[in-house]
């Protein structure tokens, strides 16, 4: 393969048979020009040209941005595919490398930005975080920049919205940023405080994802019967009312409406914190 182009040291674009391609690896692009053969030792990954726009702007990427954001951006990318074991989508090159870089120069400037979804994600997304505490290790080792973890988390939203079949960014923030304001809704109705470092939180979180996931599909997930209804409607019903009032938010804000019998399991699980909270 001969070099058509040389995007930075790590980065050259290549005809190969007929299909331009980008090849990535240290030093791939250093002290070569234009027609020079590849040394294929080199190589440690390849992007065929697919989606023009997207192919476009790793193109640009790799152009502009300093090359040690982008070397640690690909570890962060290639350790995520083998802790998450899948090959994750090829978008993430672009608008990950892009994120990081931006940080990097935020955090290198004193600018720290505050995630108001960081204990939502957590919980949310534990695999992605931890590869993001990887990151942060990593970071510190190769630029001795601390990474908080503010930052962590938006790492994590990354990574799982690049996973395939996980939605796009904005469909993982929306289902992040619902869940947050459920919270608010029972904390503020109730007058209790949710604890995030607990069992019942994350398992109000992870039941919460799930049901929005699996409603947003048009799928059914529970069956109650009319009896099972009244009997929580009855019993729990400070917490059943805090699932109306949660729905209602819902469908106002968000235009997505839980059915009676997923406020009635949403109730269920309120009345987990409104009795602690009663008994203490």
């Amino acid at each position: 393969m001969k070099i058509k182009r040389i995007l930075n040291h790590n980065a050259v674009v290549v005809k190969d048979q007929n299909e331009e391609k980008i090849l990535l690896g240290a030093g791939i692009g250093f002290d070569k020009k234009k027609n020079d053969i590849v040394d294929q030792s080199k190589i440690e990954k390849t992007f065929v040209r697919k989606d023009t726009a997207d192919y476009k702007q790793f193109e640009e990427i790799l152009e502009t941005l300093p090359e040690d954001h982008i070397q640690i951006s690909e570890q962060i990318i290639s350790h995520a595919e083998k802790e998450l074991n899948i090959k994750i989508n090829e978008r993430i090159h672009v608008a990950f490398s892009d994120h990081l870089s931006f940080a990097i120069e935020r955090l290198s400037n004193g600018m720290v930005i505050k995630n108001p979804l960081l204990n939502e994600i957590k919980v949310l997304y534990p695999k992605e975080f931890q590869i993001g505490l990887w990151a942060r290790a990593l970071i510190k080792d190769k630029l001795g920049i601390h990474i908080p973890d503010d930052e962590i988390g938006n790492i994590a939203m990354h990574i799982h919205t690049a996973r395939n079949n996980a939605g796009d960014m904005t469909q993982t923030l929306d289902i992040t940023t619902m869940i947050r304001d459920i919270i608010e809704i029972i904390e503020i109705q109730l007058s209790i405080n949710i604890v995030e470092d607990t069992i019942s939180y994350e398992r109000l979180v992870t039941h919460l994802r799930f049901a929005i996931q699996h409603i947003k599909a048009g799928e059914s997930i529970y069956e109650l019967d009319a009896e099972m209804i009244d009997i929580i409607k009855e019993k729990f019903k400070d917490a059943f009312l805090c699932a109306l009032s949660i729905g209602t938010f819902v469908k106002k804000e968000y235009g997505f409406e839980f059915p009676e019998k997923e406020l009635c399991y949403i109730a269920m699980h309120i009345q987990r914190f409104y009795q602690r909270s009663v008994a203490r």
